[in-house]
C-alpha cells in the first residue's frame, strides 16, 4: 500500500488548520497576527512536511497508547528472527497484498542485519482468500513451522487454495491437523484481534508496521524500517 496520499491529505489538512481556525491559536501564542503567519509560512515553506511529519507521529504515539500491551505479544509461534530479542518490530501483513510480497526481502535483511530484532506478524487478512491463508500460518504456527510457510506462501503465489496447499506441504506442515485448526474459535479470534488493533491504530492496508512510538504504513523499504529500528534502540 503506498502512503504517499495520506501524507498529501495530512499535509493539506495541516495547511488548513494553520490557515483555518487552528491559525488562531498559533497567531496567539506567537504573538503574529494572521498576515504575519501567512508570511512566514509562505517564506519557510520547508517546515510544512515536518509539521506533517511531527503530528502524524504525535497520533501514531496516541493510537498506540490506545492499543495496549497486547500488541506486542505474538500469537505463538508467529515471529521472525530472534524470538527473544529485544527489539520489535510489529508486521501486518496479508498474503494477497504485492506490497508486503515486496516488502519479504526487507524483512529478511533486517533479520539478517540485526540480530536482536524479533519480528511479531500479525495476520491480517483484507484480500480475496487471503483469511485461508491467514489460518494456515496461525495453524503452521502451532505447529512450529511458521517461518517456513510465511516465506512459501510468498514465494508460491495469491492466496488461492491450490498455493495455499502448496506452500502448507512445502513447509512440512501436517494438512489433516492443519485443517483442523484453521476452523477453531482460536483462529477466529486471532484474525478478529488484529483486525481491531489495525483501526484501532488508523490503518487502512498493508503492510502496517510498529516499532518503538511510531506506526505508518506502506511498503517504505529497508532503509526506512532500519532508521526506525535503530531509533526503538536507542541509537
Amino acid at each position: 500500500m503506498e502512503n504517499f496520499s495520506f501524507r498529501s491529505a495530512l499535509l493539506t489538512a495541516l495547511i488548513a488548520l494553520v490557515f483555518g481556525f487552528g491559525g488562531a491559536a498559533l497567531w496567539s501564542l506567537s504573538g503574529w497576527g494572521h498576515d504575519q503567519t501567512r508570511s512566514y509560512l509562505l517564506e519557510n515553506p520547508e517546515i510544512l512536511p515536518e509539521m506533517a511529519e511531527n503530528f502524524q507521529q504525535q497520533q501514531a504515539r496516541e493510537r498506540l497508547a490506545t492499543a495496549g500491551s497486547d500488541l506486542a505479544v505474538p500469537f505463538p509461534g508467529a515471529v521472525l528472527g530472534n524470538p527473544e530479542g529485544s527489539v520489535t518490530l510489529i508486521e501486518f501483513t496479508d498474503y494477497g497484498c504485492s506490497f508486503c510480497r515486496m516488502s519479504r526481502a526487507h524483512v529478511d535483511a533486517l533479520v539478517a542485519a540485526n540480530p536482536d530484532l524479533r519480528v511479531v506478524i500479525r495476520e491480517w487478512p483484507i484480500f480475496e482468500n487471503s483469511d485461508v491463508a491467514a489460518k494456515m500460518a496461525l495453524a503452521a504456527a502451532k505447529q512450529g513451522k511458521f517461518a517456513a510457510f510465511h516465506q512459501k506462501m510468498f514465494e508460491t503465489g495469491p492466496p488461492t487454495e491450490r498455493n495455499i496447499l502448496s506452500a502448507a506441504t512445502s513447509a512440512g506442515l501436517d494438512v489433516t491437523e492443519a485443517q483442523k485448526f484453521m476452523t477453531s474459535q482460536e483462529a477466529e479470534f486471532e484474525l478478529a484481534k488484529n483486525t481491531t488493533l489495525a483501526r484501532q491504530l488508523g490503518f487502512g492496508g498493508t503492510p502496517s508496521w510498529v516499532i518503538g512510538d511510531q506506526a505508518f504504513e506502506g511498503a517504505v523499504g529497508q532503509e526506512a524500517l532500519q532508521e526506525a529500528i535503530d531509533a526503538a534502540r536507542g541509537g
